[in-house]
């Protein structure tokens, strides 16, 4: 089981040398995975441990003034470095004081007194440190002082451009959920836990099951067809979802992720879902009175069987 820490400060986290990656890790896609790979072989040929460092929240979205949208949540990025074979994951804090530490002292305290890096692999790209003065030349200038090599892997291309996170999120914000899953190596999912809402689903004949996104924001909205996962099952449940702030009916602050799973009956209160985005159906909109918005469910529900590959049904009255 992968080891988790939160902190710069501490004893040595491999007393017996390590490998590591260093990255925000977004999503982690097909170039992520390819880096992380690359570590977990170059640990076991030196025999070191395979590591990862990476920060809580988003370095962009501790700088920016704007909601930075995000393709995994904290929960999914550490279930993917475990399953990528890292043995211990430095997760930290983004914060004032990390901002505040040159380039140079990272190094120092995190990858040397830290982590007794052997080798260190990033981004051609990366930068770290106070405004961002880091970058791989002094890697290596200070790799040959302090006794480890600074490797650079090179980008992941598909069809000829960069896998990146910005590429993904620009093919989701897009609804071209087929494309993003090619880049992702898998489809784009939104996990949470099932809250309790007004029922309001249920009067109207579509009992919906709720996420609260709280921190996150997504890069997706509107209405789609969905497949859901339940507890820690495949997403194989169909269904219709929607992503936003219920302009019609008791407007939320912060966008909701409410899935009404087709021809289900149980109680999933309190259980974790997993949502798997298959094809967006529309925008979300803002109708006049209920009736409207009852018409429009049904028609959003025939077009998420159709796009699942299910056998339509009749729709009550």
């Amino acid at each position: 089981m992968m080891r988790l820490s939160r902190d710069v400060a501490g004893p040595c986290l491999a007393p017996g040398g390590s490998v590591i990656a260093v990255g925000a890790f977004d999503g982690l896609h097909l170039g992520h995975q390819a880096l992380l790979a690359e570590v977990r072989e170059r640990a076991a040929a030196l025999g070191h441990a395979p590591m990862v460092v990476s920060f809580e929240p988003l370095p962009r979205a501790y700088f920016s003034k704007e909601p930075v949208p995000r393709l995994s949540g904290v929960r999914e990025k550490l279930r993917g470095f475990e399953a990528a074979g890292m043995a211990h994951a430095l997760l930290l804090r983004f914060n004032a004081a990390l901002t505040a530490m040159s380039a140079e002292d990272f190094v120092r305290r995190v990858l040397v007194e830290r982590l007794a890096v052997r080798e260190v692999w990033v981004g051609g790209d990366f930068r770290f440190g106070h405004k961002r003065a880091g970058d791989v030349a002094l890697l290596e200038r200070m790799g040959e002082q302090c006794g480890f090599a600074a490797c650079t892997m090179p980008p992941v291309l598909l069809d000829g451009s960069r896998v990146s996170a910005s590429r993904v999120r620009t093919l989701l914000a897009a609804g071209e959920f087929a494309g993003a899953a090619v880049l992702l190596g898998r489809p784009f999912v939104i996990e949470g836990k099932v809250e309790y809402g007004n029922q309001l689903g249920r009067t109207l004949g579509f009992p919906t099951a709720n996420i609260h996104l709280r921190e996150r924001t997504s890069p997706v909205h509107g209405i789609f067809a969905v497949r859901v996962g339940l507890g820690e099952g495949e997403c194989s449940w169909p269904g219709v979802a929607s992503l936003g702030v219920r302009p019609t009916v008791n407007q939320v602050a912060e966008p909701l992720l409410e899935v009404h799973l087709f021809d289900f009956d149980g109680d999933l209160y309190g259980q974790r879902m997993a949502v798997e985005f298959v094809g967006k159906l529309r925008d979300e909109q803002k109708f006049d009175g209920l009736d409207a918005l009852k018409a429009q469910m049904d028609d959003d529900a025939r077009s998420a069987r159709e796009i699942l590959g299910m056998n339509p049904v009749l729709i009550r009255a």
